[in-house]
C-alpha cells in the first residue's frame, strides 16, 4: 500500500514535471517549476521501501539520504516559482540558496558521520540517542522544509488575494498542501522528542499509510502533500493548456487549405514556421493563409463559401501559361511598392514635407 501511494504520487509529479520540461524548452519560462516537480517525484518513488531496499545495497539507508535531499531541492524550487507567481522574486533570493546549500551540505556530513545505518528502510527511531549526528540531521532537515513551507505559505496567502481564476485555485490549494506539510513536520519533532527521551527506543513501522495517526502523518500526510502540490501547480496551466489544444485544433483544419496555398504560391511559406509556441506557429500560418488568398484574388468581402468555390474553380481550372507571369508581375511589383514605401519612410524628411499639412 505504501509503495502504491509512493510510486503513484511519485510518477505523477514525474510526468507533469517533464511535461512542463517539454512546455518550457517552446516558451522559455517554467523550468524552476519543472524542476521541482521532478524532484518532489525522485524524492517519493525514491523513500518508497521497494526502493530503499535496492538503494541500501549501496550503502545502507542511502534511498532516505537521497529522498531528503530531493525534497529539500523542491522546496527551494516551489519557494521560488511561488514567489515568482507572488511578485517577490528577488526578496532573499540569495538568502533561500544559501540557506538550500549549507542544509544540504550539513544533512549529507551528518548522514556519513553515522555509524550502523539501518539496511533497507531508513528508520532511525533506535539510533537517536546514541549518534548526535543523526539529531543534526533530522533537526536540519525538518528546520529547513518548516521554513521553506512557512515561506511558501505566506506568500501564496499573500498572492491568492490578488490572483483570480485558476492562478488563486492553485495558490489555494497550495496552502492546503502547506498544512499537510506542517503536520508531517510536527509530527517529525514529537518522534525525535519521543525517541530522545524514551529509555529504549525502538523502530516504529507502518503497515498503511494511514493505519495509524503516526504513520498518517509520518507517511500519508506527506504524500498527500506532494500530490496536492503537483495539483495546485498545474491548476494555473489548465487555462494555457486549453488555449493549446485549440490552438493545435484550429492549426490541423487549416492545414490542407495552408498546403493548397503554398504549393501555389512558394514565397508565402515563412522560413520558421515550425519554431515558436503553439500560438507564434498558428499566427505563422494564418499569415500564410491570408497572403496566399490575396494572391488567388480571393478579397475579404466574399463569404466562406465562395472564397471556398472561387479556390476550388481556380484550382481544377487549366493552367494559363500567360497568367502565371501576371501573378508573378504582380507579385513583383507588390514588393517593389512595399519596398519604395519602406525606404521612402526611412529617410529624412525635405524641409518641405516636415508638415503633412502642408
Amino acid at each position: 500500500m505504501i509503495d502504491v501511494l509512493f510510486f503513484g504520487v511519485g510518477l505523477l509529479a514525474l510526468a507533469v514535471g517533464i511535461w512542463r520540461v517539454v512546455r518550457a524548452r517552446r516558451t522559455g519560462a517554467g523550468a524552476g517549476l519543472a524542476t521541482s516537480l521532478i524532484a518532489l517525484g525522485v524524492a517519493l518513488c525514491l523513500l518508497a521501501d521497494s526502493a530503499q531496499a535496492i538503494e541500501s545495497q549501496l550503502y545502507p539507508s542511502l534511498g532516505r539520504l537521497l529522498s531528503n535531499l530531493a525534497t529539500m531541492v523542491a522546496a527551494y524550487g516551489i519557494e521560488v516559482t511561488v514567489a515568482e507567481i507572488g511578485g517577490v522574486a528577488e526578496r532573499r533570493r540569495r538568502a533561500r540558496l544559501g540557506a538550500l546549500i549549507v542544509a544540504l551540505v550539513v544533512l549529507t556530513a551528518s548522514f556519513f558521520a553515522t555509524r550502523g545505518l539501518p539496511i533497507g528502510v531508513g528508520l532511525f527511531d533506535e539510533l537517536y540517542r546514541s549518534n548526535p549526528s543523526l539529531v543534526v540531521y533530522i533537526v536540519v532537515y525538518t528546520l529547513y522544509l518548516g521554513l521553506a513551507v512557512a515561506d511558501i505559505a505566506v506568500v501564496s496567502a499573500g498572492a491568492v488575494r490578488a490572483g483570480t481564476g485558476a492562478l488563486r485555485a492553485g495558490l489555494g490549494i497550495m496552502l492546503v498542501a502547506c498544512v499537510f506539510a506542517f503536520a508531517y513536520l510536527i509530527g517529525k519533532i514529537v518522534d525525535l522528542l519521543s525517541d530522545l527521551t524514551a529509555e529504549h527506543p525502538v523502530t516504529k513501522l507502518c503497515r498503511g499509510a494511514f493505519s495509524t495517526v503516526r504513520c498518517s502523518l509520518a507517511v500519508g500526510f506527506p504524500a498527500v502533500s506532494v500530490l496536492l502540490i503537483v495539483v495546485g501547480l498545474t491548476v494555473p496551466a489548465m487555462p494555457a493548456l486549453g488555449r493549446a489544444v485549440r490552438d493545435a485544433r484550429t492549426r490541423a483544419v487549416l492545414r490542407p487549405l495552408r498546403q493548397h496555398l503554398a504549393s501555389r504560391y512558394p514565397d508565402v511559406v515563412r522560413l520558421d514556421d515550425a519554431s515558436g509556441t503553439g500560438r507564434e506557429r498558428l499566427l505563422t500560418m494564418m499569415s500564410e493563409i491570408n497572403d496566399g488568398l490575396l494572391l488567388s484574388g480571393v478579397g475579404p468581402e466574399l463569404s466562406p463559401s465562395a472564397a471556398a468555390q472561387m479556390l476550388r474553380s481556380s484550382a481544377s481550372a487549366v493552367p494559363d501559361e500567360s497568367a502565371e507571369p501576371s501573378e508573378e508581375t504582380a507579385f513583383a511589383a507588390d514588393v517593389a511598392r512595399l519596398r519604395a514605401i519602406a525606404q521612402a519612410f526611412r529617410a529624412e524628411p525635405t524641409a518641405g514635407a516636415a508638415n503633412p499639412v502642408q
